[in-house]
């Protein structure tokens, strides 16, 4: 059980099953770029998205100094049938001049709505590099199904679960570099409330075991408590958490700052 997934089946049928599943979805992920334009010019219901945040916390006493920048960039397009979202985010933190964080993250999702009310289809391609979490890279990508539970405008609650390729290069605990495959299962647990059109909740939670080793799971969280001064422009406080137990390493992270987005 505690093997890795590359001494289970022969190397090659690995590789190649992985680059399969790499190559066809952002193949899937091409087609749907391309048609993306001359769809929206046929279609009145296509509705754009795009989301910054800057968040951050700073902490100066006669001990030291430490800070944190969180920046976040969101692009989006959703229509009846289809929706896909860019999400990139970076995070750079020092204390007392030394460098605790240097983290960047990158996603690329699809969703399609073809088949029965609040299901969908998902793919994701995912890019990850954290200093604070010995990542020196770490490439997702994979397919999947959703579910809503609640699916309102002002109230959203949708569970997801997929299968994805990992392709990561680790620092170890003992400094020793850890390159390796294996296939995730990947659960989701993603909500947003607003209350009173003033108060949102949300967050996206995930949490992606190894197939083929049970101490091997990555956690990822980030939920957000916001403020909106109007439409398009929020106050947050946002708690980031995020583990490799294949390596040990983890970051919490607490930050506030503002949001803005904008639909069209």
């Amino acid at each position: 059980m505690g093997q890795a997934w590359e001494n289970l089946l022969p190397k090659d049928l690995f590789l190649g099953f992985a680059k399969i599943m790499i190559q066809r979805l952002l193949i899937l992920c091409f087609t749907f770029l391309l048609s993306l334009n001359a769809s929206a010019q046929y279609s009145d219901s296509t509705q754009y998205f795009f989301g910054y945040a800057f968040t951050g916390s700073i902490n100066k006493t006669d001990d030291g100094t430490a800070h944190l920048l969180n920046n976040a960039v969101k692009l989006g397009m959703k229509k009846k049938s289809v929706s896909m979202n860019f999400n990139n985010a970076y995070v750079f933190g020092k204390q007392n001049g030394q460098l605790t964080n240097d983290d960047i993250s990158s996603a690329f999702d699809i969703n399609l709505y073809k088949t029965f009310p609040h299901f969908n289809y998902w793919g994701l391609a995912n890019f990850n590099k954290s200093f604070s979490l010995k990542i020196n890279q770490q490439w997702l990508a994979g397919l999947g199904v959703a579910y809503s539970i609640i699916d309102k405008k002002n109230a959203y609650l949708n569970l997801s679960d997929g299968v994805l390729v990992d392709h990561s290069d680790l620092v170890l605990e003992d400094g020793t570099a850890d390159k390796y495959e294996t296939l995730r299962n990947s659960f989701r647990f993603n909500y947003n409330f607003v209350i009173k059109e003033k108060i949102v909740f949300n967050g996206s939670n995930f949490i992606q075991n190894s197939l083929s080793n049970k101490n091997d799971f990555n956690i990822k969280t980030t939920n957000r408590l916001g403020l909106k001064f109007n439409k398009w422009l929020n106050l947050n406080a946002q708690v980031d958490y995020n583990r490799v137990n294949r390596n040990n390493r983890e970051n919490l992270l607490l930050s506030y700052g503002l949001s803005f987005e904008r639909y069209c």
